[in-house]
């Protein structure tokens, strides 16, 4: 089994800036066996978090994206035809379970609730995985480990995660870093210079101020990344800020305006 998974090892370390003690805390709870919930604004490096700590970690990464068809076998497994023959298919938690890797499950509010129940017995001291189907219950080892992630200001009464099922993770608050972290960290992945850098985050900063005015989500720091990387590749900034900040974020015209106003008076 563990050669199965190799493919799921990080094979070079992605670029992570700390912003706190989000390291150490991780590695804890790991040590710990415990179960981890990521909580934060969308493209603030939550999953890059991960990505760098299984590779800091040796371990490898399984990492699903939730969505509101997940169904309870699509993570556990089920059986195929092949040939004349039925076979059982391991599905992604499963393959986890049984290899000890890291496994993410990204926005698993967006996973049907009937879905989400079949965690509870991997998030508490049983650590372990019923397979109704094979009626076996496969044990996770020491290595195994649970990670979740969500973004709670942008879920609604009808997209959340229930007590009983929060209360199961060691939670880990994630946000956008601050100016000068978050500047370095846009001119270290966009590979451009500190200035550029540092104009496409005063951009974003101010963007976000615009949150409860019209607009549902700020510029994330996965965007400023992609704008940078447009203008490494010989974009004018102006350009860059259209495609990667002002349309992806909005459709509404006024507030496109807004934005574009705000990128025109900084660079």
């Amino acid at each position: 089994m563990e050669l199965a998974v190799e493919k799921y090892k990080v094979a070079n370390e992605p670029y992570y800036l700390p912003i706190g003690s989000e390291v150490e805390l991780f590695d804890a709870a790991y040590a710990a066996k415990l179960p981890v919930m990521l909580k934060g604004p969308t493209g603030c490096g939550k999953t890059r978090f991960v990505e760098h700590m299984a590779y800091k970690m040796n371990r490898p990464l399984i990492t699903v994206a939730c969505h509101e068809d997940l169904s309870a076998t699509d993570l556990v497994g089920r059986f195929l035809l092949e040939g004349n023959e039925t076979v059982w298919q391991d599905g992604p938690l499963t393959t986890a379970v049984r290899s000890g890797a890291i496994c993410y499950l990204d926005e698993v509010v967006e996973a049907r609730k009937d879905t989400v129940v079949i965690i509870h017995p991997l998030t508490d001291d049983r650590r372990r995985l019923p397979i109704e189907k094979l009626g076996t219950v496969v044990e996770a080892p020491p290595e195994f480990m649970l990670v979740v992630s969500y973004n709670p200001g942008y879920q609604s009464i009808l997209k959340d995660l229930k007590q009983s099922t929060r209360q199961r993770f060691i939670a880990m608050e994630f946000d956008y870093p601050n100016a000068e972290d978050e500047t370095a960290i846009v001119a270290k992945e966009g590979a451009i210079d500190e200035q550029t850098a540092r104009d496409l985050v005063t951009i974003g900063r101010k963007v976000r101020n615009l949150r409860g005015h019209g607009l549902e989500e700020g510029v994330s720091t996965r965007l400023l990344i992609y704008a940078a990387q447009m203008i490494a590749k010989g974009i004018s900034p102006i350009d860059a800020a259209e495609v990667a900040i002002v349309s992806p974020i909005t459709d509404d015209r006024e507030l496109q305006r807004s934005i574009r106003e705000i990128v025109t008076t900084i660079i």
